[in-house]
């Protein structure tokens, strides 16, 4: 803020008043997500969007398209998980079909103004796995898999979320293409961008809960 004097030019009365500084207005971004299985996107820890789609659905496949108003740079968090009956990180349990599931994660952010885009997904990300199962992958047929299959958890840092958390020693998000994650059930109706490529951590199968990270910078 800025502060200026007058003098009245009757009686001499000196005058003072404040003049705001104008505010930049906060850009209108629009985002665009799909997950294998189920997301849940923050600006820092104000929730911007949750999958629709309850990650206890089967093949929840869907995509999720919504704005959101943000001051620039702005800090993205996302929770991401693939299916898992339990913490075995089976699918299918007690079928034929059981199984280990698969994930698979891409977003992009567009300037709604400009039409620019602002942040895709690709290894310039920051994700860490939380839940990491199952560690011995033979499990996976296994007739009594909650009593064979190895798991690893890992508490999420309490302040993951905030824009000064150091990142620095989370592994960079790994590429994948669309042969390897097979994504279906939305991923089509969207127009990627040429640059969002989908990710996920380094095991695509046995990393089952994700915590991941981006920077919205102004375009």
């Amino acid at each position: 803020m800025t502060k200026q004097s007058l003098k009245s030019m009757l009686g001499g009365i000196s005058l003072s008043f404040i003049v705001a500084a104008p505010v930049a207005a906060q850009t209108t971004i629009q985002a665009d997500v799909w997950a294998d299985n189920w997301f849940a996107m923050y600006q820092e820890k104000t929730l911007l969007k949750e999958d629709s789609v309850s990650i206890n659905t089967e093949r929840s496949f869907n995509a999720e398209s919504f704005t959101f108003k943000a001051d620039l740079p702005a800090q993205i968090n996302v929770i991401v998980k693939d299916f898992k009956q339990n913490d075995t990180g089976l699918e299918y349990i007690g079928t034929r079909k059981q199984q280990m599931g698969d994930g698979g994660f891409i977003a992009q952010f567009i300037d709604q103004d400009t039409g620019k885009v602002l942040a895709v997904t690709n290894q310039q990300w920051k994700c860490t796995a939380i839940h990491i199962a199952p560690l011995n992958k033979s499990c996976a047929k296994s007739a009594s898999p909650q009593s064979s299959c190895k798991t690893k958890q890992v508490a999420a840092d309490k302040q993951w979320q905030a824009v000064d958390f150091n990142d620095s020693h989370w592994p960079a998000a790994v590429e994948y293409t669309e042969r390897v994650v097979r994504p279906k059930d939305g991923y089509d109706r969207i127009r990627w961008a040429a640059a969002a490529k989908l990710i996920w951590t380094q095991d695509l199968e046995a990393d089952n809960t994700l915590l991941c990270r981006v920077t919205l910078k102004a375009s």
